[in-house]
């Protein structure tokens, strides 16, 4: 199986740990202002920080990629692993420079200096001292170290603790203008880094200069679609492609609904409601003017949606009140048989816990439709990365340009000889192939599975599933199609610092609350528009203003 950890899941697990919804638009509040560099950018600016797109053609893929509209691109999909990996880097990247490195770690820290790390330093050519730090109290070491001034050479800032590390005061001051190495023409140098998607870039992007390296990086990075029981709706003799409208969607859960036999059609829905009724990530600018997603009729029209759901009796009553920790659980057991979720969930991993619940178990995702069941359906693409590496400004050019060289190679592509060193280890060692397959010895558990590299720079995202080719095809097969419906939403990929007077208004708990009151059933629309009312008196009408003027109006969208 694939050791590379998917984007999705690892967002997934940090939004557990962290307690914070790093899918979300790369936004952060910041109360010193002043001296931070903003994640917004001029469009001139934004154009010359940004690095070249440049695809690889090294490794090719079974499902090749498809190119939307927008610019967004599923990830490619593998059905076997390359027999014989090919090399993508021809020379030695390092020179002998020594390095430290500080990336976070959601499991068991590896031991330091283990044979994985000695072997991975000799193909490099420099030696590399990971330290990988836990990922549970990440958020309050590397101010420790930042307050110091004693930030290693390369250290890894997850977007969702952006304003809590300070990033827009730390670049040009602790973190180095990557700017000369990489803009434009000049990363065709790192031709594995030229093939990371240009949206990831953006993401480290700060005041017109590149600072940030992207890990985990996709070219679509959809939020999540609506799941189904498909071996159910098989045997039931219903098609996927009949649900095209809200209505078709509500008769679906009268037809698959009965409370006696302890089954309901629906567990928690409200959150992919975005992308049927065409709700903003955020904004949505109308003539050029901003209108947030709360305000919009299309949201007002989803939550009476919501609430007419929640009194049909067709949701599982445990999702009602709140439980989604037992979720999967229920779409295992076949208690759920429509259920929303990230699309990290679409893989081997869950089809093993499915299968261990219901041997027939196979999970599809609802295609996309409008709610109106007239209009063309649309989805919004997500952030292109939430995880961005830095170097230390305390560097020299040629220290920079060696540890460029070294990003070049763990960027290398999937199935590469360069991907299969870093992410499974020496074989023999760490991994033997299995059906094929890189897998795990027990050294390899030890000392590589637990990933720590990645996390400083990883090849684009890809679809891989040994064993289970049929999740492969199925999921790069919805992919391909949501993509000619994508759409890059306002603000895409920028990390825009908002004040802190506006803090609350941004995060709008009240109204957040009120509005999970509604999709269950406990509050109606009519408290919702009083929640708003007062969220827009106490300061949703100011954040909006700020939007417009200080970023829509002098920055542009992002778009």
């Amino acid at each position: 199986m694939s050791s590379q950890i998917s984007r999705r899941t690892l967002l997934r697990t940090a939004v557990t740990v962290a307690g914070a919804a790093v899918a979300a638009p790369l936004l952060s509040a910041c109360g010193s202002g002043g001296a931070a560099k903003s994640g917004s950018n001029s469009k001139a600016g934004l154009a010359g920080a940004l690095p070249a797109y440049v695809a690889s053609t090294a490794v090719t893929a079974d499902i090749p990629s498809v190119t939307g509209p927008s610019g967004g691109f599923s990830d490619p999909g593998f059905l076997t692993y390359p027999a014989a990996p090919v090399k993508t880097v021809t020379k030695t990247p390092g020179s002998g420079g020594s390095y430290s490195a500080v990336t976070p770690l959601w499991g068991t820290i590896p031991a330091a200096d283990n044979p994985f790390y000695q072997a991975v330093n000799a193909a490099l050519g420099v030696k590399l001292t990971m330290q990988p730090a836990n990922g549970t109290t990440y958020n309050t070491a590397i101010p420790t170290l930042t307050a110091a001034q004693k930030l290693p050479d390369w250290v890894q800032l997850p977007t969702w603790w952006n304003a809590l590390f300070n990033v827009g005061g730390l670049v040009g001051t602790q973190l180095a203008d990557l700017t000369p190495y990489l803009a434009g023409d000049k990363i065709k140098e790192y031709p594995n880094l030229a093939a990371l998607p240009t949206g990831a870039w953006q993401a480290g992007v700060w005041g017109d200069k590149l600072y940030g390296i992207p890990s985990f990086a996709s070219g679509t990075a959809f939020a999540g679609a609506f799941y189904y029981r498909q071996d159910v709706f098989e045997a039931k003799g219903i098609a996927a492609d009949s649900v095209r409208s809200a209505d078709d969607l509500m008769n679906l859960g009268k037809e698959l609904t009965s409370a006696s036999a302890g089954v309901w059609a629906f567990d928690d829905m409200w959150t992919y409601l975005t992308q049927p009724f065409g709700i903003a990530q955020l904004f949505t600018a109308k003539d050029g003017k901003l209108v947030h997603k709360y305000e919009q009729p299309e949201y007002l029209e989803a939550l009476n949606w919501a609430y007419r759901l929640a009194k049909s009796g067709y949701i599982h009553p445990d999702a009602l009140a709140g439980n989604n920790n037992d979720a999967k659980a229920r779409f295992y057991a076949g208690k759920v048989l429509v259920t929303g979720d990230g699309t990290g969930s679409w893989n081997m991993a869950d089809a093993q816990a499915g299968q261990a619940a219901d041997p027939k178990y196979r999970r599809g995702a609802l295609p996309l439709f409008a709610a109106d069941g007239k209009s063309a359906p649309s989805i919004f693409l997500g952030s292109s990365t939430s995880l961005v590496s830095y170097l230390n400004a305390k560097l020299k050019p040629e220290q920079i340009k060696e540890l460029l060289a070294v990003a070049n190679y763990l960027a290398a592509p999937w199935g590469s000889a360069e991907y299969t060193l870093i992410n499974y280890g020496v074989e023999g060692v760490d991994h033997t192939r299995v059906s094929g397959t890189p897998t795990f010895t027990a050294a390899g558990q030890k000392s590589v599975q637990q990933q720590t590299y990645p996390f400083l720079v990883s090849s684009p995202q890809a679809t891989s599933n040994p064993g289970f080719d049929q999740i492969t095809k199925d999921r790069t097969a919805w992919e391909a199609q949501a993509v000619k419906y994508a759409y890059k939403p306002v603000f895409w990929n920028m990390n825009i610092t908002v004040p802190s007077r506006l803090a609350t208004a941004s995060a709008a708990q009240a109204l957040e609350d009120t509005v999970k009151d509604v999709q269950h059933g406990l509050k109606t629309v009519a408290d919702y528009q009083n929640a708003l009312t007062s969220w827009k008196r106490s300061g949703g009408d100011e954040l909006t203003a700020w939007y417009q003027s200080e970023i829509y109006d002098k920055q542009g969208s992002g778009q």
